[in-house]
């Protein structure tokens, strides 16, 4: 009997061709739920993922990267006393008021200013960043920004800017800068430094530390937090803890994160309903032809099986139509710039869902045919 499920599907392929197009239309609506998620909310940490530091020392009780206080110089000396710290560097955060020549008469346009070293082999934006960028950045005064960004801010590679009253000029454009919350700009230490004022003369928002071969973060995380008391307030994170908590706070600490994860819920729901009456109406269009099965002396137990197996099918049938759109769409959000993200475990998530939802929707179904009087249905 299960054969009767693949070759239905075979021959009367017309017929459920609208039920695979509508799980792929549901997956497709997931997939672009999910990508838009990880992409917006993987932005919050992008300090952290597009660097290669291994530790993150932050003030205590920092949320957010965007939250950074200072610290004090005693912090970066306990790090370097680590025998297990192979590098140590600074990263100032300011906030600034941006106005491009373009802009000059309009009202500032916020911007999260980093200040990060010069150096070839800095860990700050190391994933994002070439050699010669950083030689870019010891011009005093020179900027980095996201090529996406520059409409925005009004101003071109080469152009001059004003951040907190202070010239800056353009020398780079990047792409994977944008951040969420605000515009990301780039500067050296000495550059922020100085436009964020006498508080930032001395310490730094955050220290990232690099270890040594072989060497556990754990340990040495904790090894930092027992022996630093005397050092003043800080908190060592690993990087991955640290971009969680980002991640973390963004998605369920503010309003925008409970307005995604609602969207992201109803999209789910819409793509259930989809599903569920596209499948229904397969089956209970052969109804007749169950019954006709069942009056011959199939069991009802056989019939259930051969749906089930139909949907099953429809579903993973579905999934391959998912995953051509939504590549295909991704594709085209990247081109755009739009943040999106997709992984291992969001694309295993998605396919899951969808068998999760062709399964009930197949049971639903069989559940509906099971309840029907045969005698009636031959009539």
């Amino acid at each position: 009997m299960i054969a009767l499920a693949r070759k239905t599907l075979v021959h009367e392929w017309r017929r459920f061709v609208p039920s695979i197009f509508a799980v792929g239309f549901s997956g497709v609506l997931l997939a672009m739920q999910a990508a838009l998620v990880l992409g917006i909310f993987s932005s919050a940490a992008i300090y952290v993922t597009a660097s290669s530091a291994d530790l993150w020392v932050t003030y205590p009780g920092t949320q957010s990267v965007n939250f950074g206080r200072m610290l004090g110089e005693d912090v970066e000396m306990h790090l370097r006393m680590d025998p297990d710290v192979a590098a140590v560097e600074p990263y100032v955060w300011v906030d600034g008021d941006w106005r491009g020549r373009q802009t000059a008469n309009k009202s500032g346009l916020s911007v999260y200013l980093s200040g990060i070293s010069t150096d070839a082999q800095a860990m700050m934006f190391s994933q994002l960043l070439q050699p010669r960028h950083r030689l870019r950045l010891r011009e005093p005064g020179a900027v980095i920004v996201d090529r996406a960004d520059l409409a925005t801010l009004g101003v071109g590679p080469g152009d001059r800017a004003w951040i907190n009253h202070h010239p800056v000029r353009v020398v780079a454009a990047i792409d994977g800068l944008r951040g969420l919350g605000g515009v990301n700009v780039l500067a050296s230490l000495a550059t922020a430094r100085e436009i964020a004022g006498p508080d930032a003369a001395h310490g730094s928002t955050y220290f990232l530390a690099k270890l040594a071969p072989n060497a556990s973060a754990a340990e040495v995380q904790q090894r930092l937090r027992d022996n630093g008391s005397s050092f003043g307030p800080f908190e060592v994170w690993t990087a991955q803890a640290f971009s969680r908590q980002s991640q973390r706070y963004w998605m369920l600490d503010t309003g925008a994160g409970a307005g995604v994860l609602f969207m992201a819920i109803i999209v789910c729901l819409v793509g259930a309903v989809v599903t569920s009456q596209s499948l229904k109406t397969v089956v209970l269009g052969s109804a007749r032809e169950y019954a006709t099965l069942n009056a011959l002396g199939v069991s009802r137990g056989a019939l259930s099986r051969v749906v089930i197996e139909q949907a099953c099918w429809i579903g993973g049938l579905g999934f391959v139509v998912a995953v051509g759109a939504s590549a295909l769409l991704l594709a085209v959000a990247t081109a755009y710039r739009v943040p999106v993200a997709m992984n291992g475990t969001a694309v295993l998530a998605c396919a899951l869902l969808l068998v999760v939802l062709a399964l009930l929707s197949g049971l639903g179904a069989v559940r509906s045919l099971l309840r029907a009087d045969p005698a009636a249905l031959l009539r």
